[in-house]
């Protein structure tokens, strides 16, 4: 029993087969159809109308846009950076852009979910909303630093860290960082008991281009750790960029350019803690 209703064996054999990361909003469209249509129980012809149904009526769900989070604001344990006040300021500016507008001035009536902007907000290095494969990815990061404060060479940073970037050597008396490897997730800084490591600085940071698809890529990275207002700048110019140059639908991926991104960046770097 999930969700108040019965699956059978087929039915979740189905469900199954969806990719994980839309897997419950699908669980969740069948079994508000089936409750529509007063059942108790999800099988694998409910499954296959619901999938008709939704096919039918895609262009009607299209907005212009999709923002996702990962399950942070819910207490995630590895959450690096609150962004609760960040995901109210990117639902405005996406809102303002009118970008259903834009897309049906582009591709007409018959929009499709891909055509929509994909803006994807994790608030740790572990990225579960997938910012790797977004027109914009935001990742929440914690800089770390060592400190003044004496080490008690407890080594807590060095087995908290999943990058093995933090290390303790024999011949010194504090922790090293190599920048290389670090991820900007703040498990150090969690793990220390003596104030040896610190935050040297905290935001997010942000990357943009990445798509799945028939030609996937990975998302650039804009350099810097990003404030709250520095996201929303980059999001505001990547706007800009995609209304000016997307024609048909394309995606940001195909139509991002080495001096698009280094429009980004500058933009970026304005607005970078560091």
């Amino acid at each position: 029993m999930k969700g108040g209703l019965k699956w059978t064996r087929e039915a979740e054999a189905l469900l199954s087969s969806v990719p994980f990361f839309v897997r419950q909003k699908v669980r969740g469209r069948v079994e508000d159809d089936v409750r529509q249509e007063g059942g108790s129980e999800v099988t694998d012809a409910d499954v296959h109308r619901s999938r008709e149904r939704f096919l039918r009526r895609m262009s009607a769900q299209v907005r212009g846009y999709q923002l996702d989070n990962c399950f942070g604001t819910d207490g995630c344990p590895n959450r690096a950076v609150p962004a609760d006040g960040l995901r109210r300021k990117l639902d405005q500016v996406l809102r303002q852009a009118d970008l259903l507008a834009f897309l049906k001035s582009q591709v007409g009536d018959e929009l499709k979910l891909h055509h929509e902007f994909r803006v994807s907000l994790a608030e740790c290095p572990n990225a579960c909303s997938q910012p790797q494969i977004k027109d914009i990815g935001i990742i929440g990061a914690v800089r770390p630093q060592v400190t003044d404060v004496p080490c008690t060479r407890c080594a807590a940073c060095v087995y908290a860290c999943p990058d093995r970037a933090v290390f303790l050597a024999e011949d010194k008396d504090r922790p090293d960082i190599d920048a290389g490897l670090c991820q900007s997730c703040g498990l150090c800084v969690s793990a220390c008991p003596s104030a040896a490591m610190a935050d040297l600085c905290r935001g997010f940071r942000v990357l943009v281009g990445g798509q799945l698809g028939r030609h996937p890529r990975l998302a650039r990275e804009l350099p810097g750790i990003l404030t709250e207002d520095g996201v929303v700048a980059v999001v505001q110019e990547t706007l800009r960029i995609y209304k000016q140059t997307s024609r048909n639908g394309r995606r940001f991926a195909h139509i991002l350019t080495d001096a698009h991104y280094r429009r980004l960046a500058d933009v970026a770097a304005d607005n970078s803690r560091r």
